[in-house]
């Protein structure tokens, strides 16, 4: 007998274990799909509000924005330096190394 193997399993269907089956949410059906890939039945219908309201409207979403302080600006621009730095190195030592193996390869 094998452990960790029940006779009792063998004529159950394997039940799937995924994120969805254990929050109980149910899958796409395919009216669901056909659903969302209808086309829009008016066609007069414009998209957004032309160029008048363009510019107010990016007023008005730039006041929503969260602006970084001095103080975040400076540690997030250290940051990307120092990873800039890092990844630099590990680029140059990559290409230092591939050439001595090349060179080792093809020289007699």
């Amino acid at each position: 007998m094998q452990r960790g193997f029940n006779v009792a399993d063998e004529n159950r269907t394997a039940r799937p274990t995924g994120k969805r089956q254990l929050t109980g949410a149910s899958t796409t059906s395919a009216d669901a799909y056909a659903e969302k890939r209808l086309v829009r039945e008016n066609k007069d219908e414009k998209w957004g509000g032309g160029i008048k309201s363009y510019i107010p409207e990016v007023i008005e979403q730039m006041k929503k924005v969260i602006w970084p302080t001095g103080k975040q600006m400076l540690n997030y621009t250290l940051i990307v330096f120092l990873f800039l730095i890092v990844m630099t190195i590990v680029v140059w030592g990559t290409d230092i190394l591939t050439a001595k193996g090349v060179q080792w390869l093809l020289t007699p």
